[in-house]
C-alpha cells in the first residue's frame, strides 16, 4: 500500500518558512554534509506530492544547478503538484492537479502499490493529515528562532505520534532530525 510522508526542516520555534516565504535562513544549515532527511529515506521515496505555495515558494539554492530543487537537487522523479490556478511553463516532470483527491490519486499512481510519497508544503501536509492519509513524519529542527512565519503544521487538531528514529547530534550545524509514525 502506498504510504504517505511528511518530511519538513524547521526552525526550533516550529517554522518551515519565514515571513512571505523566505527560506533564505536555512542556507546556513544546508552545505558540505548530506540532507538528514534524504539521508533516513531518500531510497524510499517514489513521487512527491507539493502545494502551490510550496511550489512557488522561495528555494534557498535557487540558482544552484546542483542544489537547487528539492532535496537541495538531490531528487529526481515524478511531481504532483495540487494548485487551483494555472501553472505557467511547468516542467516536463511535473503532474498538475486542481483538487486534493485527484493530487492524491495521481501521486499514489506515480508511486506505485509500495511507493512512499513524500508531503512538501505544510498544509497539503495537513490536508492529508485530517484524510487520513499520513503515515509518517520526518521533522529536522534547526537551531534558530524564526519567531514569525509559515508553521510547521496548522489547524490540524490534536494527533499522536510515535517515534520511529532519532538521528541528532549528526551534524556539525545542530540539526536533529526525528522520524515519527502518525497515530490513528
Amino acid at each position: 500500500m502506498t504510504a504517505f510522508l511528511y518530511s519538513v526542516t524547521a526552525s526550533a520555534d516550529g517554522y518551515i518558512a519565514g515571513p512571505g516565504g523566505d527560506m533564505s535562513w536555512l542556507l546556513e544549515f544546508l552545505g558540505e554534509e548530506p540532507n538528514p532527511i534524504f539521508e533516513l529515506i531518500g531510497q524510499r521515496i517514489t513521487a512527491l506530492l507539493i502545494g502551490r505555495t510550496t511550489f512557488d515558494g522561495d528555494d534557498p539554492n535557487a540558482g544552484d544547478p546542483e542544489k537547487e530543487g528539492a532535496f537541495e537537487g538531490q531528487w529526481d522523479g515524478p511531481q504532483v503538484l495540487l494548485t487551483h490556478r494555472p501553472v505557467d511553463s511547468p516542467p516536463a516532470d511535473l503532474i498538475v492537479r486542481h483538487s486534493f483527491d485527484e493530487a492524491v490519486d495521481a501521486a499514489r499512481g506515480a508511486a506505485g502499490p509500495d511507493g512512499l510519497v513524500n508531503i512538501i508544503g505544510a498544509d497539503i501536509a495537513r490536508q492529508c493529515l485530517e484524510a487520513g492519509l499520513l503515515d509518517e513524519v520526518i521533522i529536522s529542527t534547526v537551531p534558530i528562532f524564526l519567531g514569525t512565519g509559515t508553521p510547521l503544521l496548522s489547524g490540524a487538531g490534536s494527533y499522536g505520534l510515535e517515534m520511529i528514529d532519532e538521528a541528532s547530534n549528526k551534524s556539525p550545524r545542530g540539526a536533529h532530525t526525528r522520524h515519527y509514525r502518525v497515530l490513528r
